[in-house]
C-alpha cells in the first residue's frame, strides 16, 4: 500500500502508474523555485538546531492550521515584532503540535511531514501525544549527525540545482561564500524586486536607501531607479541567476510614459504615493522588467493573486508572511494584455504565471498559453500544491495550452528537509494522471514515458534555462 500512495483504486491503472514512476522517482531533483536560506550551504559546517526550528517555526502550513484552531503562535515559538516573551521550551511545542497533529490529516503538509520523518530521518512512528517525545528525541539525535548537515543532505537527495529568491538588494555574500568554498553542489540566486517595486511595501524608502548603497548608484528619480535595478540584475546574472521573480495581487499591467513614471516616484519618494499610485507602478513595472527580460535573458516569474496579510492583527504582532494570507480571484485576458502587446510575440523572452485562481486554469491561463510564445504556466502554487490540486491544474490546463507550455514542477519551500516529499508528490501525482491517459487512450505508452520524464526533470530544466539540453520529446 505504501508503496503505490497516492496512485488510483483501479488495479490497471494503478499498475501503470507504478510503472511510470519507477522510470523517474530516483532521477536528479531540479528546484528552480523557492525560498531557502543560502546560509545552509555556505558554511560546511553549518548544523540545524532543534527540530522546532527546523520544521515548525518556519512552516506557516502548519502554524496557520493550529492558529485558526485557537492555538496562540506564541505558544509555538513564532517571534513577536515587540519582543515580547514566546516560547522557548521546544520539546514543550514539539508536544503540543503532536497534540494537535490531527488537525493536519488530509492535507499536504501531513503528507509531507509524513513522508519527510520516514524517508529523511528514518522515523515510522506516527506522530501524535503518545509519540512526540520519542520522535523529537530521534529526530534531535539525527540532526546531531553530519550526514544531516545541509550540504550532506543536498548531495543525498540528488539535487541538481536550487534556486533561492533573494531581493534586490542582497548582496549575496552567502552566494559568493558557497562559491568560494569550492562546494560543487549549485545553489543559483533569483532576483526578486517586489519591496522596491511595489510602492505600498512597508519601509520603502528605506529599501531605496538600500538599493542605491548596494547599486553605487545614487536613485533620486524614475531614470536611476531604472539603471540601479538593471545593474543588480547584470550581478545577479554574474552569480549563476537564470531568473527573476515577482508578486502582485493583480495581474495588471500599465505602460506609463517615462513623465508619468517620474511623476508617481517622486510622489513616492516624498511618502505621498495614493493607493492608485501604487497599483499603476507595480503595472509599468511588470512592463520594464519583461523589457529587461527580454534584454538579459532571466526568465521572468510572476505570481499573483495573493491577498497578503490578510489578518491586521497578526501582521502588527508577528509581520508579514505568517500565515494570514488568503488567495482572491484573477483575470488575466484584459489585465495583462499591456504587457502581451509589448512582448508576448517576442522568442527571447519567457514569463512563467503563477495563480490562486483555479477557475482560471482552463478559461485564461491554458488559452493564453496556448498561444503566446513568451507564456509558460507554472505549477499548481501555495494553496494548490497538492494532490487534489494537481489533478484540477493538469486536467484543465494541458488539453488546451499542452504539457510543454507548462514549466514542470517546482517545490517553493522554506523548508529544505521537505523538498525530496514535495518532488515525490509530484511524480507520482503525473504517473498517476498520465496512467489514466494512457489506460484511456488518449496518449500511447511512448507518450507517457516521454511525458513523466518531461514532468518530472526536462520541463522545469528547459523553462529556466538550467542547461542547453534538450527534452526528451
Amino acid at each position: 500500500m505504501l508503496a503505490d500512495r497516492y496512485f488510483a483504486s483501479d488495479a490497471a491503472q494503478r499498475q501503470i502508474a507504478r510503472e511510470l514512476y519507477e522510470t523517474v522517482k530516483d532521477m536528479p531533483l531540479i528546484c528552480p523555485h523557492g525560498h531557502v536560506d543560502p546560509r545552509l550551504f555556505a558554511d560546511p559546517n553549518f548544523q540545524f538546531s532543534t527540530p522546532v526550528e527546523l520544521l515548525i517555526i518556519p512552516d506557516h502550513y502548519i502554524f496557520r492550521m493550529m492558529y485558526s484552531q485557537g492555538i496562540a503562535l506564541e505558544s509555538l515559538g513564532i517571534s513577536r515584532k515587540d519582543g515580547s516573551a514566546v516560547e522557548q521550551d521546544h520539546r514543550k511545542i514539539w508536544q503540543t503540535i503532536c497534540d494537535h497533529w490531527y488537525l493536519m490529516r488530509g492535507t499536504p503538509s501531513y503528507i509531507w511531514l509524513r513522508d519527510e520523518l520516514r524517508d529523511v530521518f528514518g522515523i515510522d512512528a506516527k506522530m501524535n501525544s503518545a509519540n512526540a517525545q520519542a520522535i523529537y528525541s530521534a529526530i534531535e539525535a539525527k540532526l546531531r549527525q553530519p550526514d544531516f548537515r545541509p550540504r550532506r543532505l543536498f548531495e543525498r537527495f540528488r539535487i541538481e540545482v536550487l534556486a533561492t529568491t533573494d531581493a534586490a538588494t542582497d548582496r549575496l555574500e552567502q552566494h559568493q561564500a558557497i562559491r568560494d568554498s569550492g562546494w560543487p553542489g549549485r545553489i543559483i540566486p533569483t532576483f526578486r524586486p517586489d519591496a522596491v517595486v511595489n510602492l505600498d511595501t512597508e519601509n520603502w524608502i528605506n529599501h531605496i536607501r538600500q538599493l542605491s548603497e548596494v547599486s553605487g548608484i545614487s536613485v533620486v528619480n524614475y531614470r536611476s531607479f531604472i539603471q540601479a535595478l538593471e545593474q543588480r540584475r547584470d550581478f545577479f546574472r554574474s552569480m549563476g541567476a537564470t531568473a527573476s521573480d515577482h508578486a502582485a495581487q493583480s495581474a495588471y499591467t500599465t505602460d506609463l510614459s517615462e513623465a508619468e513614471a517620474e511623476a508617481i516616484f517622486q510622489r513616492a519618494l516624498a511618502d505621498r504615493a495614493a493607493p492608485e499610485d501604487a497599483a499603476r507602478f507595480t503595472g509599468h513595472m511588470l512592463i520594464e522588467m519583461a523589457r529587461m527580460s527580454s534584454e538579459d535573458g532571466l526568465v521572468m516569474q510572476l505570481h499573483i493573486g495573493s491577498y497578503r496579510n490578510h489578518n491586521p492583527l497578526i501582521f502588527e504582532r508577528f509581520g508579514r508572511d505568517m500565515g494570514a494570507d488568503i488567495p482572491t480571484s484573477s483575470e488575466f485576458t484584459r489585465n495583462l494584455k499591456p504587457l502581451l502587446d509589448r512582448f508576448g510575440n517576442q522568442p527571447n523572452l519567457t514569463l512563467i504565471l503563477f495563480n490562486l485562481d483555479e477557475t482560471n486554469y482552463g478559461r485564461e491561463l491554458a488559452p493564453l498559453a496556448g498561444h503566446y510564445p513568451i507564456l509558460r504556466l507554472g505549477p499548481p502554487w501555495w494553496f494548490f500544491d497538492s494532490l487534489v490540486g494537481m489533478r484540477h491544474y493538469l486536467d484543465s490546463v494541458v488539453e488546451t495550452a499542452g504539457l510543454y507550455n507548462t514549466a514542470g514542477f517546482n517545490d517553493d519551500t522554506r523548508a529544505f528537509p521537505s523538498i525530496p516529499a514535495r518532488h515525490d508528490v509530484w511524480r507520482r501525482a503525473s504517473a498517476d494522471w498520465l496512467a489514466g491517459l494512457l489506460s484511456r487512450g488518449v496518449i500511447d505508452e511512448e507518450d507517457a514515458y516521454d511525458m513523466i520524464a518531461d514532468m518530472a526533470y526536462h520541463l522545469a530544466k528547459s523553462t529556466y534555462k538550467l542547461s542547453p539540453d534538450a527534452m526528451s520529446r
